[in-house]
């Protein structure tokens, strides 16, 4: 080959073991808002937000406990969001290097972490280890 063009790799979408898909389907539609993009009942289904996918598997594929990193416009509009929802947020917006971010924890124990750009204006906190389930 000469001058091969790389291969694009187009998204990633992370794949959450649940114990029960009906419910975690259920949470991340009405706490997270999140739409279904498709689903096989008992088995397998994928909900998404804006740009933003995750499969949820029952049963099968991954492990309890998963964390997964969400980059979002805007972290404390979306904390306001949830909170308003009912999801279970384990901490508020903290200012870190990297992202000013947010963990919600799903039912199954996967923490996600919503983060957008860190506040230039703030002094960054230091790092909050929360364990997962």
């Amino acid at each position: 080959m000469s001058n091969p063009k790389p291969v694009l790799v187009e998204n990633s979408i992370p794949i959450l073991r649940v114990k029960d898909l009906k419910a975690s389907v259920a949470y991340y539609l009405e706490r997270l808002g999140f739409k279904v993009d498709w689903e096989v009942p008992g088995e397998m289904a994928s909900v998404s937000r804006d740009r933003g996918a995750v499969m949820l598997c029952q049963g099968a594929q991954g492990h309890p406990g998963t964390w997964v990193w969400v980059g979002v416009e805007d972290a404390g509009r979306l904390h306001e969001e949830f909170a308003a929802r009912g999801a279970k947020i384990l901490f508020a917006p903290r200012n870190y290097a990297w992202a000013r971010e947010f963990h919600v924890e799903d039912p199954d124990g996967h923490v996600l972490r919503f983060g957008s750009e860190s506040l230039s204006d703030r002094p960054l906190d230091p790092w909050l280890h929360v364990p997962s389930v």
